[in-house]
């Protein structure tokens, strides 16, 4: 049933990056890909934004030929998808399997029409970029083989489409041009370029924390991360760099944009643009509740996220 899975897993990815202008390029061959899968009737990509408290999505079904219709669901949303983005983990079985845990999403499947899914997170580095979800026409074993396959897969994905992120020429609004969610408060600071601007940053973490009422440990963890992210903008970038934290019910998602060139970020890893620093990423790793980062011509955005309780 899944014999010809192998060769489709070692199958290009996508073509060389400079052959693609933006996310839709990249989307139009993973979903290609998918779509080839045995079994596969239906679709889907989604993309981390906003820190990961959004995904934008789109489908195989999706392009009209004008291209690919996208659009943003909560990445809290109770559905496999957005737990295999938010855990890094993938989910799969059949609807009857996963009833339980997704009773409403599951209520919503034609059953005639799907036997079972997989939603697997698109990962490079170690970061989660977004996921697939591949809905099947009928059952499928989800053995240890078929799983590391469809994790071979979220891997093969994510490499390429960091590497197409190396090219894309994307408009891109300030920090603090953000929209930010009603009821929620954000703070935006500019770090300039010398080496006492990682003291003045934590400065402006602290006193915004504070102000807004966050315990003491959690805004030593936010300090913390915000620090080695901060430092590695200024190492990558050789300029300043902008801060936002904001604080959304119990989420402080704090965002730090750097202003590196398309040169700049060329000179990195092609599989890990921030391998060179990664001993502070894995800090931000431990301290937070989960983080990623972005990257276009443009330079590259780093968040994290601490979830308070």
């Amino acid at each position: 049933m899944f014999g010809d899975y192998a060769r489709l897993v070692h199958r290009p990815a996508s073509p060389a990056p400079e052959t693609i202008s933006s996310d839709a390029g990249w989307a139009q061959e993973a979903l290609a890909l998918l779509t080839a899968l045995p079994g596969a009737r239906r679709v889907g990509l989604a993309l981390a934004e906003g820190g990961g408290r959004r995904l934008r999505f789109t489908a195989g079904d999706r392009d009209r030929g004008a291209g690919l219709e996208w659009c943003h669901v909560d990445a809290y949303d109770d559905v496999p998808l957005n737990t295999a983005i938010r855990t890094g983990s993938p989910v799969a079985g059949g609807l009857d399997d996963l009833g339980e845990a997704y009773g409403a999403f599951v209520g919503r499947q034609d059953r005639a029409a799907t036997a079972a899914l997989a939603a697997v997170p698109v990962v490079t580095a170690g970061q989660v970029l977004g996921g697939f979800v591949v809905f099947f026409d009928r059952p499928q074993a989800f053995d240890h083989r078929q799983r590391r396959q469809l994790a071979r897969l979220g891997e093969d994905l994510g490499a390429a489409l960091r590497r197409a992120q190396r090219s894309w020429e994307r408009p891109r609004v300030g920090l603090s041009d953000e929209p930010v969610p009603t009821g929620a408060e954000a703070a935006v600071h500019e770090v300039g370029p010398g080496s006492e601007a990682v003291g003045e940053a934590r400065r402006f973490l602290e006193r915004t924390l504070g102000g807004w009422g966050i315990d003491e440990e959690a805004t030593a963890a936010a300090v913390l991360c915000l620090s080695e992210l901060v430092t590695n903008a200024l190492v990558h970038a050789h300029t300043g760099c902008s801060v936002r934290t904001l604080l959304e019910g119990r989420v402080l998602t704090t965002t730090v944009r750097d202003g590196g060139t398309a040169h700049a970020a060329a000179a990195e890893s092609v599989e890990d643009p921030l391998r060179v620093h990664g001993r502070g990423l894995q800090l931000v790793e431990a301290f937070s509740t989960r983080w990623g980062s972005e990257l276009d011509a443009a330079g590259t955005t780093v968040w994290f996220v601490l979830e308070l309780g």
